[in-house]
């Protein structure tokens, strides 16, 4: 997240179509690559939002998130040969996670979420500030007749997320019955969109692509229905919290041009056998050498609560760095995600301290999830 400060500045801050409804509901806004974000709502706040999504529904406006689309004959082919997981995995209707890495050091340009309609046409969700990269990158590589489109604000995203997602979905007539990381058209009121059974809580959820100007539509239409079910809007900080318990990164602090899957443990979403990606031979080079650092979960022994950007010790030796950090609702303790340097051979279970504004507290070393994940 980008701090702005001025209002020159925060004028040329993009907005959701969804901008009046948050401002109705008492949203605090924040800037979120580019974007003027909910972060949380009045009323209820991170902990509450939190709790919704782990024990009930909430909905997150997440239309920041980019999209491109990728058509033309080979495209899938085309989209295989550039991201790092292996698209021939799976079938058209199915989405994959995968990453647009730098060709040549291997470093995380951006953690992307791969649509497969169809051998000729691919349509990826980006991180707001990565789109346009990614789109830049994609386009130069394209051969002849395949076409990269940046459709950053063509369309809406609504992320429906809870044990009562499906219940949500299926009072308004939309399909909830298919399998994680898979997707299928709907009608809603009229309105054509995608449901597809992905989000980044770890919780059962479904994410709504949905035109732009059809969004409020779409929005009214659950808030209507989600009354039964004690729907609650959430804004972007419970996200994170819920993201961070399930140990999923976020680019920019635990995936970046200066961490690699290899060192974020992203190594399963790399088709190493592939022939072709970007940055291949540098990341093959890392994994048979064994990375320097990698990213390892860590949980508070006392109160302390981590945040990114912290030292991380064993002993007077310091041995990484803090990535993520924040406090758990649903373990009340702190968490975080810490690159640790790999030659000191710390073991899961052992102790290290992180240094807290001058204090050192004691976390012990875990293995994410901080929480088990109900996404199946």
């Amino acid at each position: 997240m980008t701090e702005v400060t001025t209002d020159a500045a925060e004028t040329r801050l993009r907005r959701s179509p969804l901008h009046e409804r948050h401002t109705a509901l008492g949203a605090k806004f924040a800037p979120f690559g580019g974007w003027e974000m909910p972060l949380e709502y009045a009323g209820g706040g991170v902990l509450k939002e939190h709790t919704a999504v782990r024990t009930g529904v909430g909905v997150f406006d997440v239309s920041h998130l980019g999209k491109a689309r990728i058509t033309g004959p080979g495209a899938a082919d085309f989209v295989n040969a550039c991201l790092t997981n292996d698209l021939g995995r799976i079938a058209p209707g199915k989405a994959q996670y995968t990453l647009c890495c730098d060709e040549a050091t291997g470093g995380v340009v951006d953690d992307i979420i791969a649509y497969l309609h169809a051998d000729d046409h691919v349509f990826l969700i980006p991180n707001a500030a990565n789109t346009a990269e990614v789109v830049r990158r994609l386009r130069a590589a394209a051969p002849t007749g395949v076409a990269v489109t940046d459709e950053h604000e063509a369309y809406a995203v609504l992320a429906v997320q809870g044990p009562r997602s499906a219940e949500l979905l299926g009072a308004l007539g939309l399909p909830t019955e298919h399998s994680y990381m898979s997707f299928s058209t709907a009608t809603l009121d009229g309105v054509q969109l995608t449901v597809c059974r992905t989000g980044y809580t770890g919780e059962l959820g479904y994410e709504l692509v949905v035109p732009a100007e059809q969004a409020v539509a779409v929005w009214d239409a659950l808030f209507a229905a989600g009354e039964a079910y004690e729907l609650r809007a959430c804004g972007l900080a419970a996200r994170d919290t819920l993201r961070t318990e399930m140990g999923y990164p976020l680019h920019g602090q635990d995936l970046s041009l200066e961490i690699t899957p290899v060192q974020g443990r992203s190594g399963w979403a790399v088709g190493w056998d592939k022939p072709a990606f970007w940055g291949r031979e540098a990341l093959l080079a890392e994994k048979a050498a064994g990375p320097r650092r990698t990213l390892r979960g860590l949980e508070a022994v006392d109160r302390a609560i981590p945040r990114p950007g912290m030292a991380v010790y064993a002993g007077d030796t310091r041995v990484g760095t803090i990535t993520s950090g924040t406090f758990s609702p649903t373990k009340k303790q702190g968490i975080a995600l810490a690159l640790l340097d790999t030659d000191l051979k710390i073991a899961d279970g052992d102790v290290v301290e992180v240094d807290i504004r001058g204090r050192r507290a004691q976390m012990r070393v875990t293995r994410p999830p901080f929480v088990t994940p109900s996404v199946k």
